[in-house]
């Protein structure tokens, strides 16, 4: 008997879910498109690449950002119709405890947290890179992809200076490395321009100057008119946007952070902060289940109205609290760690004085 009730509440619960993803995604999308609209027409996007490469990869990305979100709605949603049929009050009658009650819900949602995990650490960057590429190329304008005063460390030791570089045809100027032993300057590079050379797979120095300073305290200087060299950095750290961050699965997010942190970036913070969101995340699906099944499985006079009242209040200060806490964490004032998982130590009282107060 409570192995078909299981899977009944199994089915509902994962039907409800897809019917809710399916048409809050198709309100999103709506209000997306029509927002970036002039976008893709001044910039004559195809319409095919728009549908597949664009919304192909915007898709799963929403509905893996807001999957707790839509899975507290779908729970809540179900839940108050068999409140409603007196299902659920039929349960507690049985025999059946709140608590057994609440395990194929939980399982569900186990497997569906450990899936948006997944998708959102290894899964979707794959496909979302290909999203990026899309907005660089039709929703962001030529100038985005063009920065001076570069100032970093590429390497211990070395350190990149250019006054400007373009990366749509990948080409510096005014570019200056120095080579350090410690906190004595070795060697000193400079040239005027630098060029990505598509044959060899390598950069390009053009009009260079090179300073050797010896131990016996003389310099060294010579001249090339050109130089190809195995320059360590990656033109797209310079132009990569915090937006951005979903295009890089787990590995790529570590290796870029430990590349900022070797230049001592702003954008440690928030990379951290994502890291720890990602692992984070998924648990407050348990928590926002217990609150949803506790709130819906009253019958009361209000009926599903009043359950969805409740609900939408809980969500606002759900949705409100993880953006000031992500916030928090971005900015310094929490450490990382803390201030993903802030949000789930102040909803985990919250879901247990509901489930208190749920019939039983």
């Amino acid at each position: 008997m409570f192995k078909k009730l299981d899977l009944y509440i199994a089915r509902k619960f994962l039907s409800t879910f897809v019917v809710t993803i399916f048409l809050f995604t198709i309100i999103i999308i709506v209000f997306d498109f029509a927002e970036k609209l002039d976008d893709f027409l001044e910039h004559k996007a195809p319409v095919g690449n728009i549908i597949t490469v664009y919304y192909k990869a915007f898709i799963p990305h929403l509905i893996n950002t807001f999957s707790p979100i839509f899975i507290f709605i779908a729970v809540l949603y179900f839940t108050s119709r068999l409140a409603s049929r007196s299902e659920f009050i039929s349960m507690l009658a049985g025999g059946m405890s709140l608590k057994r009650i609440l395990l194929p819900y939980l399982a569900v949602g186990a497997l569906l947290a450990y899936g948006s995990y997944l998708l959102n650490a290894w899964v979707i960057p794959i496909s979302d890179k290909a999203r990026v590429r899309f907005e660089n190329m039709y929703l962001r304008d030529y100038w985005s992809q063009a920065k001076g005063t570069i100032y970093r460390q590429i390497k211990p030791g070395v350190i990149l200076y250019m006054e400007y570089f373009n990366n749509n045809d990948s080409t510096a100027v005014g570019v200056n490395i120095e080579s350090y032993q410690g906190k004595e300057l070795k060697s000193n590079l400079f040239s005027r321009f630098l060029r990505w050379n598509k044959q060899t797979k390598k950069w390009r120095m053009e009009m260079v100057w090179q300073r050797e300073f010896l131990p016996n305290g003389n310099q060294k200087i010579s001249f090339r008119p050109h130089l190809d060299t195995m320059l360590q950095f990656d033109p797209r750290d310079f132009f990569f946007k915090i937006d951005d961050l979903q295009s890089l699965n787990q590995t790529e997010l570590r290796d870029f952070l430990a590349k900022e942190r070797l230049r001592g970036s702003e954008n440690i913070k928030h990379l951290e902060t994502e890291i720890h969101r990602r692992y984070a995340s998924p648990f407050s699906t348990f928590i926002l289940i217990v609150i949803a099944v506790s709130v819906a499985g009253r019958k009361t006079r209000g009926g599903l109205g009043l359950s969805l009242a409740v609900g939408i209040f809980v969500i606002i200060f759900f949705l409100f609290f993880s953006k000031y806490f992500i916030s928090l964490g971005q900015q310094g004032v929490l450490s990382p760690w803390m201030a993903v998982w802030a949000l789930n130590i102040l909803f985990v009282p919250v879901a247990w004085l509901f489930y208190r107060l749920a019939q039983k």
